[in-house]
Order: structure tokens, then sequence, then C-alpha cells
């Protein structure tokens, strides 16, 4: 390659031909397929598309001159139209551009690669073709999208892009508990899982759907997650969906036990030795109730899933009316730790978990960490076990919010099953918590 200008990017030219491939194989594949015999667009095609995207982006950055670029970009779309309209003549059939802005797409990610923007040229090459090939899924899933679905999206599109960049991202009050740009996002996230539960259990059945739903719900907020499941609920009192319903939201439930084991790790981690046992003991089981109903669930899949309609669960009203809950409870929390300073941890951590228990358990965290540093090394197991007691408290106290949720928001069906959960719940976590204090004294 001696005989090369050194400053020709060979990789460069050779991404914009693996891009080209990329979208081409899956053209060729297509007309294979479709049984086409003629019309533009196979792998030969778009790697030469790509090719003259490379080149004529190269040149333009050479000659210093970005009106090469485009002009050949305008001959490369002459092109392009020319042979969709020759094909159209002798084809009744010829309706779709796809393939033809699939050629000026690959075009101008050519180009892209040269220019300087190999990774996003990357990604949008393989985002193009996974479009292409998902035709049929994609039109299936449109299909079963009902108008009111699109306004559910568009509700949720206004209010992250519109209404939460005018919100305060400040506290408004003189304690600084309320910031309404966090609350609405707050009011997003519900509504979102809300959505995307939906959207899952439309695209993967109801039962794959509520689990998947409560599995990554739960790493954000599994509160939100019993709310948009119980909402749900209401759907139908179906015992096949009461059984998905509750392995998805008891998910979520074990999802928040393991990030609470998580935040411990991560700020103090010899705490981790003080909640193994109540905050173990509370995961194992409400894991254990989770998988006894996804079980459960499996086993009636065929009648449930030939039995219940599904609807969309979208509520921007409810998510905000639970925001609102969430900031009084906030403002509460403030308060006490404002005016009993010191004291009342307990207490403290009974009104957090009311609402959040990663606030709660942060802070025990940094607390107990913190108080060996001030001279108080004998008494570090006390606080060791205060901060453990907290935080088992708060995540208590959050369960018994949850279950309130479901009991007024949901179906009797799913009710008595969370229920079961809880009481098996509390009872190991008071069991633990009874246990460290007589072992401690």
């Amino acid at each position: 390659m001696d005989f090369l200008p050194k400053d020709i990017p060979l990789v460069d030219f050779g991404i914009a031909l693996l891009i080209g491939a990329l979208v081409g194989i899956d053209r060729e594949r297509h007309k294979a397929v479709e049984g086409q015999s003629g019309g533009m667009g196979g792998l030969r095609t778009f790697i030469l598309v790509a090719e003259a995207g490379a080149v004529a982006s190269w040149l333009a950055l050479r000659f210093g001159s970005p009106w090469i670029f485009a002009a050949v970009g305008a001959v490369v779309g002459a092109l392009v139209i020319a042979g969709y309209l020759a094909y159209a003549i002798k084809h009744d059939d010829a309706y779709g551009l796809t393939t033809e802005i699939a050629s000026v797409v690959v075009f101008l990610l050519g180009g892209l690669v040269v220019y300087g923007f190999r990774d996003l040229a990357v990604v949008l090459g393989i985002v193009t073709s996974a479009v292409l090939a998902y035709k049929a899924p994609l039109h299936g899933l449109v299909a079963r999208l009902s108008q009111e679905d699109i306004f559910a999206g568009l509700k949720l599109l206004i209010a992250t892009f519109i209404v939460l960049p005018i919100l305060p991202d400040k506290p408004i009050d003189p304690w600084g508990a309320i910031n309404l740009g966090k609350l609405w996002w707050l009011v997003i996230l519900i509504s979102a899982l809300s959505l995307a539960g939906y959207v899952a259990s439309r695209w993967l059945g109801s039962h794959h759907g509520t689990a998947l739903t409560g599995l990554f719900g739960g790493l954000a907020s599994s509160t939100a997650v019993t709310l948009a499941l119980a909402r749900r609920s209401k759907d139908s009192d179906s015992i096949g969906l009461a059984n998905g319903l509750a392995a998805g939201l008891l998910i979520a439930w074990t999802v928040m036990f393991g990030r609470i084991a998580a935040e411990v790790a991560y700020v103090h981690p010899p705490l981790l030795r003080s909640i193994a046992v109540p905050i173990g003991a509370m995961g194992l089981v409400v894991a254990v109730v989770a998988a006894v109903f996804y079980y459960i669930d499996r086993a009636s899949e065929g009648i449930a899933a030939s039995s219940v309609p599904l609807k969309n669960p979208f509520s921007l009203t409810s998510a905000i009316k639970f925001a609102l809950v969430f900031a009084a409870v906030l403002l509460a929390v403030k308060l006490v730790q404002t005016y009993w300073p010191g004291r009342g941890y307990y207490a403290v951590a009974a009104l957090a978990g009311l609402t959040n228990v990663d606030a709660i358990t942060l802070s025990m965290a940094e607390f107990a960490k913190a108080q060996p540093e001030e001279g108080q090394q004998a008494n570090s197991a006390t606080w060791a076990s205060i901060a453990a007691t907290s935080i088992t408290i708060a995540a208590i106290a959050n369960t018994l919010v949850k279950t309130g949720l479901v009991l007024f928001l949901g179906s009797w069906a799913l009710s008595w099953r969370v229920l079961i959960a809880t009481s098996l719940i509390i009872t190991s976590g008071a069991a633990a918590i009874l246990i460290g204090q007589f072992v401690g004294s």
C-alpha cells in the first residue's frame, strides 16, 4: 500500500462498504422472498451506493468543497428515482419506496463515515438494517395499535419533552422538599412503565410481558410498577391474569430488595453483614412467592391468554395523583428531619419508606459509615444495628404502602395474592429485627 497517499482513510472506506453490504444483504433477501426479478436494490447496488457516498465525502474534504458531496448525492437521488419510475411503468404493484429511501440513507451513511462520524454511521447502519429486516413484526404491532394507544404515546411525549423542560428543577418550599421537576419525572416514570408494560404484553404475551415489566421496572421504581399493574388488574378478575400480575409485581419487589443491598454495598460494605438477615429474608420470601405465582400463571396460560382482553392502562391523571401523595410524604419526612434531629431514626425511616427506600438506605449507610470516624468505634456495632433496623423498617413501610395501592386500586383477585406475600414479608422482616435486637442485647 506504499503507492497510496498516507491521508486516504482506508478503514473508513472499508466501514462504509460494510454498511452498504449489511443493508444490501437484507434487500437482496427481500427481493428473493418477494420473487422480484427487477427493480433497484441488491447487495452490489448498496455496496456501490455506500462507496459513492464515501468517495464523494472524501473528495469534498480533499478539495474543500461540500458541493461535491451534494452534487454526487443529487446524481444518486436522480438515478434512484429513474430506477423506481422505470420499474413502476412495467409493474402495477410497484408501490412503496422503502428500498429507494434505504439507498439514499446508505449513501449518506457512507459519507458520514469519512466525515469523521464513524460510530454514529455504524449505529445508524445497524438500525436501518433492523428496521428493514423486522418489517412483519413492526407492521403487526402497528396493526394492533388503537387510536387510544396513539393518543397515550403522544401524551407521554408531550409530558416529557414539552412540560418537563419548563418546570423548575429546584425546591419551591422553605424546607427544600418539593422539587417540581423531580416530581414530574416521577409522573413520567409511572406513565412510561404503564405504557411499556402494555406494549410488552402486546408484543410478548401478557405472561412474559408482565414478568419483564416487573424485572426491569423494579430497577427504576417498584412502587411505580405496583401502581401500573394494580390499575391494570381492574381490566379483568381472571385467575390467570391475577397470577401473572402478582408475579410481575412481586418480581419488582424482589428487585427492590436487591437494589437495597447493592446501595449499601456501594456506600458502606461492612453494613451488609447487619442487613443480610432481614433484607435477605424478605427478598428470598418475595422471590419464592413470585416464582410460585409465575409457575401457576404459566400452567394456566392457554386459558388466560384467550380470555383476557388487553386495554391500555396509561393514565397521566392517576400518575399525577400519586405524585401529589409522594410530595406530601416527602414534606412530612423533611419536617421530621428538620424539627426532630438526632432522634427518631426509626420514625424517619418509616416515613421515608412510605415513598421510597433508596434515600433512607443511602442516608443510613452514610450514617453508619461516618460514626467510627467520629471516635465512637466502641459503639460501631450499635450504630450498624440502628442503620440496619432503620433500613428494614423503611422496606417494610414501603411494602405496606404498595400493598395499600393494590388494595385501593387493584382487583380483589390480585389483592389477596399480594396480601399473602405481604404477610410473609413483614413476618420475616419483623422476626429478623427482633432476633437482631435480642442478639445485640
